[in-house]
């Protein structure tokens, strides 16, 4: 219960604190969608550049106890009320005068909708002007003959500057252009970067000769970029490299990342917003193209994140790979809200000169949080910390990001409030983040709570026993009485889903036997004799009058321990209340392929039994194990497999493959589970053998079973 508690408090905190700090702002216009999709933005720019030389002048209701300034859509002066906007005469007939002569290819009908709309402010529920456009056009008797001066008193019917209203439309129609650009360059982002691991897993199904498809893989995709490095660490712990594969996906992250940042930027000087510094408008249009591409990206990095990533369920990507993907793109995200913050303190500072009253706004103190919270992720987040402060990194992980969220969407809500329709980029991530805790829920409500049966095996193995839950693949187990963080949870690989019950009436022994292979190379395993396995004949049972021990449903995980929980589990009592969200990570269907090898090192052979018993064609186990206490565990889940068994010593994985692999004519599906080191081995050596023109046209296939993080 205190799990669905921590998982319902963090989906409420974000709600609360949203709706918290958006209670107190004052209503703006409403839009929905995005610039260019949904939301038009100053059209007709030709309108909203008289506005914009008209309205800074003061008219005759104006307050004059008070002023300030700001472009159209933002913040109008606030010395005229927009009551005084709807009823001022010279003000009213100057507009009206100025549509006339500058908007003369745009519709009446569109001069009308920007007149009763936007005429007097950018907020919904304000007062409409006293006459339309067409009423006060017609009010006019003589085509004025004055011409005011910006920001000097209006007081009659005048003509607008044309220099003045010729730098505001330019101003105005380049800003409107390249927002949708923004708007453009991000769903091209969002949706290429997302859809294209489906579309790379459609591949599958494409009518390409299966040879090449091999070749491909061994050369493009299953490598790891440089070395044998993919599972280990980096030198120095530097992190995670990925595969020649996952190389190319992040390739392309950074680099339409990298071009989409900086071309499509319609700049033409002077700005009507920064006269004196035309660099700084064309840093201004970078700043805030940077701005939505990383709010895209952010989106991207909580859909990769997610145990319950929608993607993981229509493509054959596995969770390691989106998680890599994941902080790759995190990256780019980050670095562009740095560049986002640093180029918009420049300009304030350097070209306007506002800094000192524009960092005391709500807006840009939550876009300060948001930066920061990004920040401190990235060194929070790297691989040495992870491996010594799992929980932690956990922890400060999910605070963080909540925070980046809530700052992101209340520096755009305080600025803009819904008008542009920024906001509409977050969203995404929210959804992503609320899905994956809500599925996170009904996993665990699913299964409720149930009763783990420990049983230590030896020194470095315990088995759990979970009656009553059904799962394939994997489930991540909560032990609340074992730890105050009980939130915490760790995936492990369901080994079995029948519990057998009590000792066999009537054992019948068998002269199975278990191979143990050597490290020599030689091929010639030497053979450990197996105790009798107890086998049920329930024609004999029913025939002598006896009940025969039927199995009963449930899972099986063995748990190799290490700090933290997994030891806990060694001391803890026999039985022990346990959380069960699952299932998760469907094993491959490899029925494609007529001989499986699997290769697995210690426990990892928990992840690829079940392919092993369930496939059709030739299987074949090769398993490294410290000691016997695992494997006399296992055995009645190995019978029926053809298996070779190292016990205290290193598979010779180079002459193993070569035998299974290299030799086979058909195709072949490799499935490695087990340390890192292990996993990197067998890849190069499967990568190696598939890049070999030996002219055969078959399929090697490799899977990796593993958890990284």
């Amino acid at each position: 219960m205190a799990v669905i508690v921590h998982h319902l408090v963090l989906i409420v905190f974000i709600s609360l604190l949203l709706h918290g700090s958006l209670a107190a702002t004052l209503p703006r216009r409403t839009n929905h969608g995005l610039v260019g999709y949904g939301i038009v933005m100053y059209d007709p720019p030709c309108a909203y550049a008289c506005k914009d030389v008209v309205s800074p002048s003061p008219l005759n209701c104006s307050d004059h106890s008070e002023h300030a300034g700001g472009h159209s859509g933002h913040s109008g002066p606030a010395n005229t009320s927009p009551a005084c906007y709807a009823t001022d005469d010279a003000f009213l007939r100057t507009m009206a005068w100025c549509l006339e002569r500058n908007c003369q290819d745009i519709p009446r009908w569109k001069l009308e909708y920007f007149w009763s709309r936007d005429l007097v402010g950018g907020s919904d529920n304000l007062p409409k002007p006293k006459e339309t456009f067409q009423q006060t056009l017609a009010r006019i008797t003589e085509p004025p003959k004055q011409t005011m001066t910006a920001e000097d008193p209006l007081n009659q019917t005048s003509l607008v500057p044309e220099e003045d209203y010729t730098i505001y439309y330019v101003t105005l129609r380049d800003f409107a252009d390249t927002e949708r650009t923004h708007s453009r360059f991000g769903l091209v982002v969002l949706l290429t970067i997302g859809l294209l691991p489906v579309a790379l897993s459609m591949l599958q199904y494409a009518p390409i000769p299966k040879h090449i498809v091999s070749r491909a893989n061994a050369f493009l995709v299953y490598p790891a970029i440089w070395g044998k490095r993919h599972g280990q660490p980096l030198p120095y712990n530097a992190g995670i490299a990925p595969t020649r594969g996952q190389a190319l996906f992040i390739a392309y992250v950074v680099v339409i990342n990298v071009v989409f940042s900086g071309v499509g930027i319609y700049f033409t000087s002077p700005s009507a917003w920064i006269p004196d510094d035309s660099s700084a408008g064309v840093r201004g249009y970078v700043a805030n193209r940077v701005g939505i591409l990383s709010f895209v990206n952010l989106a991207l990095v909580f859909l990769f994140a997610g145990r319950n990533n929608l993607l993981l369920w229509i493509t054959n990507w596995s969770h390691s790979t989106f998680l890599l993907l994941h902080r790759w793109i995190s990256y780019v995200a980050i670095i562009q809200a740095i560049l986002h913050s640093i180029l918009w303190l420049d300009i304030y500072v350097n070209s306007m000169g506002t800094h000192s009253t524009e960092s005391k706004l709500p807006y840009w103190y939550w876009g300060i949080i948001a930066t920061l919270s990004m920040s401190l992720l990235l060194p929070l987040s790297i691989l040495p910390v992870r491996q010594k402060l799992y929980e932690f990194f956990l922890a400060w992980h999910v605070i963080l990001s909540i925070l980046t969220l809530v700052g992101c969407y209340l520096h755009i809500w305080m600025l803009f409030k819904r008008m542009w329709g920024y906001e509409t980029w977050i969203y995404p991530s929210i959804a992503f983040w609320v899905f994956d805790r809500l599925v996170r829920l009904l996993r665990l409500a699913r299964n409720g709570i149930r009763t783990a049966t420990v049983t230590v095996i030896d020194e470095d193995y315990v088995r759990v026993d979970v009656a009553g839950v059904v799962a394939n693949g994997h489930a991540y187990l909560y032990f609340p009485t074992l730890t105050w963080r009980v939130w915490e949870n760790h995936p492990f690989s369901v080994t079995s889903m029948m519990r057998p019950v009590g000792n066999p009436t009537r054992p019948v022994e068998t002269n199975s036997a278990s191979a143990v292979g050597d490290d020599s190379g030689s091929g010639s395993p030497t053979t450990e004799k197996v105790p009798p396995v107890e086998l049920h004949d329930p024609e004999n049972h029913s025939r002598n009058g006896l009940v025969p021990h039927r199995p009963t449903m449930g899972l099986t995980f063995f748990i190799r321990h290490h700090t933290g929980i997994t030891s806990r589990l060694r001391s803890a009592r026999q039985s022990l209340p346990v959380l069960v969200e699952s299932p998760y990570g469907q094993h491959p269907d490899l029925s494609a392929y007529p001989t499986l090898i699997g290769i697995a090192g210690g426990v990892g052979i928990t992840a690829i039994l079940p392919t092993l018993r369930s496939h059709a064609g030739y299987a074949k186990l090769y398993w490294g194990v410290r000691g016997m206490g695992i494997v006399n565990a296992l055995r009645p889940d190995l019978i029926n497999i053809e298996k070779e068994i190292a016990v205290g010593e290193r598979l010779n994985l180079q002459d193993v493959l070569e035998r299974e692999v290299a030799a086979e004519e058909g195709d072949v599906a490799v499935v490695v589970s087990g340390p890192v080191g292990m996993a990197d081995d067998v890849r190069a050596i499967v990568s190696e053998i598939g890049q070999r023109n030996d002219g055969k046209k078959r399929r090697i296939e490799l899977v990796e079973e593993s958890f990284t993080w």
